[in-house]
């Protein structure tokens, strides 16, 4: 381990890339603690004490809904937009093709997303001061047009302003930077976090708390096992005679499949779609028509019923992991790279059966580990229907991304180093 910190500090591209990750996450968290004005920050402070839902939306913007920052969304709108796209693509044949134009298709992609990142964060801006202005306690001092205006401006462009640092960086290959940034946001959370179980302990709390421990570590290591897992299919690369230089070719390697390609994402979309419904349902608590007020309370009473909350965490979970590895995971493309290369999967004939071989194999490990982490992720809510704790819910995923981010963050380090030591050689 301090060999490769060494290394890490030795090596220019690493090391600025670190400080460069380390100066913006510490942006982020100045930013993060600069209030809006006109809001009481005691009263919204007693809401979130209150409102499950909230919490996890602060969970998944870093922390910042809790201040009603200038950056209060967090990259919470970017995550829908990219959810949304995500979704399309998967509709919409034209955007498919796009998708799959290599690196030129996905720029488009993202420029898109970044677009549909602006309106969005205008609507969930303006949803936020509203869900605050209904609540039973008086956050916002000030209601009038010109402020409300201000206030989604800031916001909007505090979300803006999140999702350039993040793609920043991700530029620099330490890390995903959306990803880094909600993780920077759970550990600057940690410290109340532990203060507050710790307040509320007593002794008869204890078995709870032994469960909660365990399901820690059960967490991390699972979530380490599943990351590092991987499937070796042997690949042969036919031996070919080029001229008067010989022949070439002819090695045996192997094709790596990971048994979670996706990483930390099914979790934050899981989680966003959730969130969606009860945040929705907020704005029509308090509407004129009853059976409207009616809807919108059963619908917030569902969602916080531990049960239906849990199946469909799980449900989601699983649902994303096999869509995002489609995503990321083409077996055609794979098949055909194999051809033109003159490689082929020892048994399995090149071209299509190669592509079918490759869809039943990785559907096979996906499963596994899409199984793994849907339990992963519910195991922190069954014990808080145990103990009747709500902190370790949301501690549990927090815990979840944290681990699956710091994971991806050293893979992608070790990656640099490699490629530095292949070069120097």
């Amino acid at each position: 381990m301090w060999e490769k910190l060494q290394a890490m500090w030795r090596v220019k591209e690493v090391r600025n890339g670190l400080l460069f990750v380390f100066v913006m996450m510490l942006l982020f968290r100045i930013t993060a603690h600069i209030p809006l004005p006109g809001i009481d920050l005691d009263a919204l402070h007693r809401y979130f004490q209150a409102n499950q839902v909230l919490g996890l939306l602060n969970l998944f913007s870093g922390g910042t809904v809790r201040n009603f920052a200038v950056v209060a969304l967090g990259v919470t709108p970017y995550i829908t937009a990219s959810i949304i796209f995500q979704l399309l693509a998967m509709i919409i044949p034209r955007l498919e093709e796009i998708q799959k134009d290599g690196e030129a298709g996905r720029q488009r992609i993202n420029q898109w997303t970044r677009y549909a990142t602006v309106p969005l964060a205008i609507l969930q801006s303006f949803g936020l001061i509203q869900i605050m202005r209904q609540s039973q306690f008086e956050i916002l001092t000030r209601t009038d047009l010109l402020h409300t205006i201000t206030l989604i401006v800031t916001v909007t462009a505090g979300s803006v302003w999140l999702m350039w640092i993040g793609e920043l960086i991700s530029e620099k290959k330490v890390g995903n930077g959306i990803s880094l940034l909600i993780f920077a946001g759970i550990l600057a959370g940690l410290p109340q976090n532990l203060s507050q179980l710790i307040s509320a302990y007593d002794s008869s709390q204890f078995l709870t708390y032994a469960i909660y421990a365990a399901i820690a570590v059960a967490t991390v290591v699972g979530v380490v096992f599943v990351t590092e897992g991987q499937r070796n299919i042997p690949v042969q690369y036919a031996r070919q005679v080029r001229g008067g230089t010989g022949s070439v070719g002819g090695v045996s390697t192997h094709l790596p499949l990971r048994v979670n390609m996706s990483g930390v994402i099914p979790i934050i979309f899981a989680i966003s779609i959730l969130m969606f419904p009860t945040v929705v349902a907020q704005f029509f608590v308090y509407a004129r028509s009853a059976w409207l007020a009616n809807a919108a309370q059963w619908i917030i009473a569902v969602m916080q019923n531990q049960a239906v909350y849990g199946v469909l965490y799980f449900v989601l979970v699983l649902s994303f992991t096999f869509f995002y590895t489609a995503i990321v995971f083409q077996p055609d493309q794979i098949a055909e790279n194999l051809q033109k290369q003159g490689g082929f999967i020892l048994g399995i004939r090149p071209g299509k059966p190669t592509s079918e071989y490759l869809t039943y194999v990785i559907n096979r490990i996906n499963l596994i580990g899409a199984l793994f982490l849907g339990v992963i992720a519910v195991l922190p809510i069954v014990a808080q229907g145990a103990g009747g704790n709500r902190l370790l819910a949301i501690g549990g995923t927090s815990l979840l991304i944290v681990v699956s981010v710091v994971i991806e963050s050293v893979k992608q380090v070790e990656s640099q180093l490699s490629m530095h030591d292949y070069e120097a050689a």
